[in-house]
């Protein structure tokens, strides 16, 4: 058993008590300055020929991150994503790993005892805690919590960027609680979605950077179960974006109704579920 590190509130020194760059609270120059830092960064990392780390990368997606998720396509993605957590989010302790800008975690926040998020981003944190929720920079690898300190754990979009997964999903399963769930998501190889990002090449995620510039893994469905920790069960799984194979046909006013509606009969129906672009794993600690 790991030893005590934390207590589930993180230490001062953990917590961001202080926009990182907000123009509300710091000189403008500041701000010009930490984006051209960073801007100047992914150039020299392109120039390099070098991938770019999972921070860099987020910090820089950040904003386009929380602008684009609002609507459309992407506010669908997170309705149908936060609706598997809140059935088991109510009255428990919870831990989001990969927070983000905090949209999915506002929601969870509003039923849970106590919602915590963790992110790699100082970028995204600043968006969270803007939204007034709880918190903390960390890596997915090394969660800084104590042994069992959650009854649910969930990541969205953030486990297919992670090369240690297996110390990853070794780390969610220590901090949850026996008996507690872990909703778990990863990029399914058996989908639409990974064909046409293989037919279509990287997309743009800023006007500095596009998909490609960090690692993605994609994994089939056997091999994510075969690789999970012996005291995780599989419960359910889900398939999230079965059906759509470019999230442009979400902007279409006559298909995106339609679509919506039968990608979320897609996330729960027995057979299609299994191909979703998104595969949600329900997983139980024993």
């Amino acid at each position: 058993m790991r030893q005590a590190r934390h207590k589930l509130v993180l230490s001062k020194r953990h917590r961001l008590r202080k926009p990182l760059c907000s123009t509300h609270q710091m000189p403008h120059h500041s701000c010009q300055q930490r984006n051209s830092t960073a801007h100047s960064a992914i150039q020299t990392l392109k120039d390099s020929g070098m991938p770019m780390d999972n921070e860099t990368y987020y910090d820089e997606f950040a904003e386009w991150y929380e602008k684009e998720r609002h609507d459309g396509y992407h506010a669908f993605i997170d309705r149908l994503e936060t609706n598997l957590i809140l059935p088991h989010a109510a009255e428990k302790d919870v831990l989001e790993v990969g927070c983000g800008t905090g949209l999915i975690l506002q929601r969870v926040a509003a039923v849970a005892r106590r919602a915590v998020g963790m992110d790699l981003s100082a970028g995204m944190l600043e968006h969270a805690e803007k939204r007034g929720l709880e918190v903390v920079k960390a890596d997915a690898t090394d969660l800084p919590f104590d042994d069992e300190s959650f009854d649910l754990v969930y990541s969205f979009k953030v486990l297919a960027h992670v090369k240690d997964i297996d110390k990853s999903l070794a780390e969610m399963a220590r901090v949850t609680r026996p008996g507690g769930r872990l909703i778990l998501e990863f990029y399914n190889r058996l989908s639409l979605r990974y064909l046409a990002k293989r037919l279509a090449g990287p997309g743009k995620i800023s006007q500095n950077t596009d998909e490609g510039a960090v690692f993605t893994r994609w994994d089939s469905p056997s091999d994510l179960i075969a690789r999970l920790p012996s005291n995780l069960k599989l419960v359910e799984r889900y398939g999230v974006r079965v059906l759509t194979p470019a999230a442009k046909l979400h902007r279409i006013p006559l298909i995106a109704p339609v679509l919506q509606h039968a990608e979320t009969k897609a996330a729960h129906n027995g057979v299609l579920k299994h191909f979703g672009g998104f595969l949600v794993l329900e997983l139980q600690k024993t």
